[in-house]
């Protein structure tokens, strides 16, 4: 993008978070979502009201812009008053504590988003703050120090990752208190004492820039950078290189290229998950940080992994920009920072250059067939691109689950197969919309949907039969036929091919569980949940499958919760929570179930559901079905 493209401004940005807040989700997800709520309507009304504006809001990081500096504290300290106010109704370990950084600085506007360094430097200095407290930038000190009646304590020059000079940065005291104190002026001295005064100034001087050395070096150090902890890891760190890809974020004009950068955050996690001495967490847990302010040792400890990607990709007409950095997360230093121009048809070269980066900076030793990594494979030349380009669109509809979504990309999948017809991928992304539109109930004739699905599927291992995908579309759709020692076979090929992909894993585990071998289907589950952690409706619904078939009930129920928390109309958790309520006697909450399903959908028939269970044991379908039945659906 040009420089005329940009608009730039100067604005004072405030920046939040809430303190441990995967502590907090971790201890009970339900209510710290409807706490996060709550505050986060507070505060936005408290913004408005100080003539800011919510830029955005993603997980628990609300980021706000004030044309007035002054307007940005005052909200600050309203906000946090008013948030302690509200914890005290809490219990203590239910309490939320929200951290606030504000900087002055210049920003890029794009519609109604703002990027640049000042939106960097307000969150590096939210990060210094305490919980309930909030922490200023030099620039914003200066413009408030005199015309509010707070105090403020200066915490030093502190060293921010990806800002080259130190931040002077204070502590806001709610209350008037430590200030820098006024240096008198002596009056002048008489003629005969003007050389014992000044040789006295200059030793007073010595002595005063001595203190401030040692201080500055032994007692009060420039912090170092926040580095991420061992022994606070959620998982045991890996023995090997262990990866976490943040999302790319998007900083071209054009909101319609985010799926661009999902699909380069895709094509490196999906290149590093085919090397051998490589970590790396998958999709859905690293897209759950879209959006959103990342912060390193956060994501370190709460993945277990050592280094942490991120990204950003700009992109004008034909030309592409990719900036890529690489962080040690136990040290908190930056492995390599790169950027890459060039034409958008070398898109794939720039995703394998930055992927042989990754590897060469964690010093994986590749062979020689590893060497050959690339995302190019399918898709050569202007043509190719636009391919790529088309399965990347419609990737992005299959997965918003829903009928109409389906439908656009069924279409863009037909029209990817007319231009790169020998392109397997065309065939992978007509398969799992055939796939979908079985499970959502949107087609005439199940049996036919099904087969046209097999055939696709089959259509993409004919093209390669080394592409893991095209076994894991096969393996699902002969579970859902009932043949479930294909879908075994399958299965096992998947995992074979990638074994560290959870995807692979969810699916050779579900094939399991339908021939009835829910046992061994756990450990599969609970291996994909590492590989990531944060599966979605992908790994929570099976696995509680696999807990109830098993008799393990509350562990099942809390995995369905699981899923309804992060997709309240997912039909088939609520199906699930009412038959699982029923085995364990608790007949009023598995009629609240019944009830939410019918809500969802008012047709819903339990005989055409019992049609698509695909257990082989008929016993095992016919519990499931008596057990919705007593909870109060015909």
């Amino acid at each position: 993008m040009t420089a005329e493209a940009f608009k730039r401004k100067l604005t004072a940005i405030l920046s939040a978070d809430v303190k441990g807040y995967s502590r907090l989700m971790g201890e009970d997800e339900v209510s710290t979502l409807n706490t996060l709520s709550s505050h986060l309507q507070r505060m936005t009304s408290i913004i408005q009201q100080h003539k800011g504006r919510v830029v955005n809001t993603a997980g628990d990081a609300l980021l706000a812009e004030f044309a007035s500096v002054v307007d940005a504290v005052n909200c600050g300290v309203e906000i946090q008053k008013e948030l302690k106010n509200r914890n005290q109704e809490l219990p203590e370990d239910k309490r939320m504590e929200f951290r606030i950084g504000i900087n002055l600085g210049d920003v890029i506007e794009e519609g109604e988003q703002i990027y640049g360094e000042g939106v960097n430097i307000a969150a590096r200095v939210e990060s210094l703050a305490d919980g309930g407290g909030i922490c200023l930038s030099g620039t914003v000190h200066e413009h408030v120090k005199n015309k509010l009646s707070l105090g403020y304590e200066f915490i030093g020059e502190q060293t921010v990752k990806n800002i080259k000079e130190p931040v002077r940065v204070y502590r806001v005291l709610m209350e008037p208190g430590i200030r820098v104190p006024e240096v008198a002026v002596e009056k002048k001295a008489k003629p005969k004492q003007w050389k014992r005064k000044a040789l006295s100034l200059g030793v007073v001087l010595i002595v005063v820039a001595a203190s401030i050395a040692i201080w500055r070096l032994y007692l009060h150090p420039t912090p170092p950078v926040e580095v991420a902890s061992k022994e606070k890891m959620a998982f045991p760190l890996p023995d090997v290189p262990s990866i976490f890809v943040t999302p790319f974020v998007n900083m071209s004009k054009d909101p319609d290229q985010e799926f661009l950068c999902d699909g380069m955050t895709e094509a490196i996690i999906t290149a590093l998950h085919k090397v051998p001495g490589v970590f790396v967490i998958g999709r859905a847990s690293a897209f759950s940080y879209k959006g959103k302010p990342v912060k390193v040792k956060q994501v370190s400890e709460e993945f277990g992994v050592r280094y942490v990607l991120e990204g950003s990709v700009q992109r004008s007409a034909d030309r592409i920009r990719i900036n890529a950095e690489l962080i040690d997360a136990l040290t908190g230093h930056d492995i390599w920072t790169e950027r890459y121009d060039g034409d958008l048809k070398d898109i794939f070269a720039l995703q394998d250059e930055i992927t042989m980066k990754i590897l060469t900076a964690t010093q994986v030793k590749l062979t020689e067939g590893e060497e050959a990594l690339t995302s190019a494979k399918y898709f050569r030349g202007k043509q190719g691109l636009d391919c790529y380009l088309k399965i990347l669109e419609g990737t992005n509809y299959l997965r918003r689950v829903t009928i109409e979504d389906n439908n656009v990309a069924r279409r863009i999948a037909e029209e990817l197969i007319a231009m790169c017809p020998e392109n397997p991928m065309g065939y992978y992304l007509l398969g799992s919309v055939h796939a979908q539109d079985y499970r959502l109930g949107n087609t005439k004739s199940p049996r036919e949907t099904l087969e046209k699905g097999i055939e696709l599927a089959q259509k993409v291992l004919a093209l390669d039969d080394s592409i893991a995908e095209g076994h894991v579309l096969l393996g699902n759709f002969y579970s859902l036929k009932g043949e479930t020692e294909k879908a075994i076979a399958e299965g096992e090929q998947a995992v074979s091919l990638s074994p560290r992909v959870a995807r692979a894993l969810i699916s050779y585990a579900n094939s399991l569980r339908y021939a009835g071998r829910s046992e061994e289907a756990i450990p599969l589950f609970q291996k994909a949940a590492r590989f990531c952690p944060i599966s979605g409706r992908n790994l929570f619904l099976p696995l509680g499958g696999a807990l109830m078939e098993t008799g393990r009930f509350e562990e099942a129920v809390s995995e369905y919760k699981k899923a309804i928390q992060r997709s309240p109309e997912n039909i088939l958790a609520h199906i699930s929570l009412a038959a699982t309520y029923n085995m364990m006697g608790r007949e009023k909450e598995a009629h609240a179930e019944a009830a939410e399903v019918l809500r969802i959908n008012p047709k819903f028939s339990l005989d055409s559901f019992a049609k698509s269970l695909p257990y082989k044991d008929q016993s095992q379908k016919d519990k499931v079905i008596d057990a919705l039945r007593k909870a109060g659906l015909k």
